[in-house]
């Protein structure tokens, strides 16, 4: 999946055992110290396949900082046009924006980076509104088919998926997403290359939803240019998902972009970025709207249907948009969890969920006598550290109180 990641990237193959160096590795601390060491001794052509590989793991491991600076990383194709001015356009709540002109969609996929968990949180919200306009599927691109009880279950777990779903937004929206009432469907292809990949995963998707059930209405949470409708960012002739599955069904897809226009954590490439965020100042996720007659702006409309733009992090020790517009609330976490093993990973699940249930947040402590927080739903949760062997440290249950 990592030449996908990255999209039309012009990087060398990897050394040939860097992939199989990985595999005996037994879980995210280790693989984030692996990357971390050989990330250095790497020839510079051959650095951005690891330093993707970092990113996504920090962001599994809740280093959300960490992951955006050491990959601050825009796969699409420059924009080259004239940014949209406020005389012209305004600044829409994106949930609202997209929840109207989803209704009378069959079919809205929104994609994310990887290594930015930030791209997930506006999934997340759209799920109970989607729900509510009589969307049925939801399907994630991190799922695999392996996991036949996830439904039942209510939650997902690590074996549900590829390691994308270790990070807890992640398996947050798959949470949700059951419990509103969404099927839950997995589409990843494994079979050929990325071209036989897009085909394959339309087809999962259109077998799995609309030869099922004609009238179902799906919502998809994809990576990078899956979502777009022309050839393109995935280089070549490579025709992306979305595009296939236009074909299949009959549906136009309404596509939202939110990868773009971002906080990559780098002033490299992020002028026009930072040129959006002072004429808008959005304090959240926001669509822009021409004035005139509504038409929602996009930067590549032949690609996609509207762009989103992210609000920069901001922190309250970690990203402020983790307390999900002020759901969740922090909870102070110490190196004393930690039990003098550095590094190690905190971690919160709910207490009603197993022990391998993905967690409702974790952070990784790297250094020696700091502090930071976990931000959590109100509720009742087990709290566990454990170190790069995997051992458990403490264990103790908390409850986050309502505010």
């Amino acid at each position: 999946m990592a030449a996908e990641q990255a999209g039309a990237s012009t990087a060398q193959p990897a050394p040939r055992d860097f992939f199989s160096d990985m595999q005996p590795l037994k879980n995210d601390l280790q693989r984030q110290r692996y990357l971390s060491d050989v990330l250095m001794r790497l020839p510079l052509e051959q650095r951005l396949i690891a330093q993707q590989l970092l990113a996504t793991v920090e962001n599994e491991l809740g280093l959300y900082d960490e992951a955006v600076r050491d990959f601050p990383f825009d796969n699409r194709v420059p924009f080259k046009g004239d940014l949209p001015q406020p005389g012209e356009w305004q600044a829409d709540d994106a949930v609202e924006a997209i929840t109207k002109l989803a209704t009378d969609r069959h079919i809205v996929m929104i994609n994310e980076a990887h290594h930015d968990a930030h791209t997930r949180a506006l999934t997340l919200a759209l799920l109970p509104r989607l729900r509510a306009e009589g969307f049925t599927h939801f399907a994630a691109e991190a799922l695999s088919d392996s996991d036949a009880g996830l439904m039942q279950r209510g939650y997902p777990v690590v074996a549900s998926g590829t390691e994308y779903l270790h990070e807890p937004l992640y398996g947050e929206i798959v949470r949700q997403a059951i419990k509103l009432g969404f099927v839950v469907v997995p589409y990843e292809s494994e079979v050929g290359d990325l071209a036989e990949r897009e085909a394959g995963q339309a087809r999962q998707l259109y077998r799995k939803v609309f030869q099922a059930d004609p009238k179902a209405r799906l919502f998809v949470h994809a990576g990078y240019a899956h979502i777009d409708k022309v050839v393109g960012n995935l280089g070549g002739k490579v025709q992306p998902m979305a595009m296939l599955l236009k074909r299949l069904s009959g549906f136009d897809p309404l596509t939202i972009d939110q990868t773009r226009w971002r906080d990559i954590g780098s002033d490299v490439g992020s002028a026009n970025y930072r040129q959006l965020i002072a004429l808008y100042q959005p304090q959240g996720p926001v669509v822009l709207r021409r004035r005139t007659d509504g038409t929602p702006w996009s930067s590549d409309p032949a690609a996609h249907d509207l762009d989103v733009l992210l609000p920069p992090v901001g922190h309250q020790r970690r990203p402020r948009w983790l307390s999900l517009d002020g759901l969740r609330t922090s909870h102070l976490i110490t190196t004393d969890l930690c039990a003098k093993h550095i590094p190690c990973v905190v971690e919160a699940r709910y207490a009603e969920e197993s022990d391998d249930a993905i967690p409702a947040d974790r952070y990784t402590f790297l250094n020696v006598d700091s502090m930071n927080s976990l931000f959590l739903y109100p509720g009742a949760y087990h709290l566990r550290s454990w170190d790069a062997d995997g051992r458990t440290l403490i264990q103790r249950n908390i409850t986050v109180p309502k505010p």
